[in-house]
């Protein structure tokens, strides 16, 4: 596949707005930890333990570790697809399937809804198994 091919691919668009997501949730979760701990705080090299104790302010600590710890999938098995040429089909579906979930998770853990919450969850580890079997077969 061509590099020009590449660029047009939808994948390539999932992976820009990907980052968007990624500051969306560092943004977030420090103006919640600001909020909850001052400026000073927040400005300071924070070398003690304290953390903030809120449930909004732990929820997004936590939603964003979540999104953190699948987000180097993403972007490997993505580029794994742009590669290959292997851009439609599957890899994108289950890239699209990935994308839409972490957004519709964010929410619902800030909400502190469970169930429906690991469901989606769930639904972005089916994306991320698109995108394998995209480029494993």
């Amino acid at each position: 596949m061509e590099p020009v091919s590449a660029s047009a691919s939808p994948i390539v668009l999932l992976l820009a707005w990907s980052v968007v997501l990624l500051v969306a949730h560092v943004l977030l979760q420090g103006m919640l930890a600001t909020k909850e701990m001052g400026q000073e705080w927040n400005a300071g090299p924070r070398d003690g333990n304290k953390q903030p104790a809120g449930k909004l302010a732990g929820r997004a600590a936590r939603a964003s570790s979540n999104f953190r710890e699948t987000y180097p999938a993403f972007i490997a098995l993505a580029a794994g697809l742009l590669f290959t040429g292997e851009t439609s089909g599957l890899g994108l579906i289950g890239a699209i399937v990935w994308f839409v979930g972490r957004i519709v998770y964010y929410p619902l853990y800030l909400a502190g809804i469970p169930y429906i919450r690991s469901l989606v969850w769930l639904g972005t580890m089916a994306g991320l198994g698109l995108m394998f079997l995209a480029l494993a077969f």
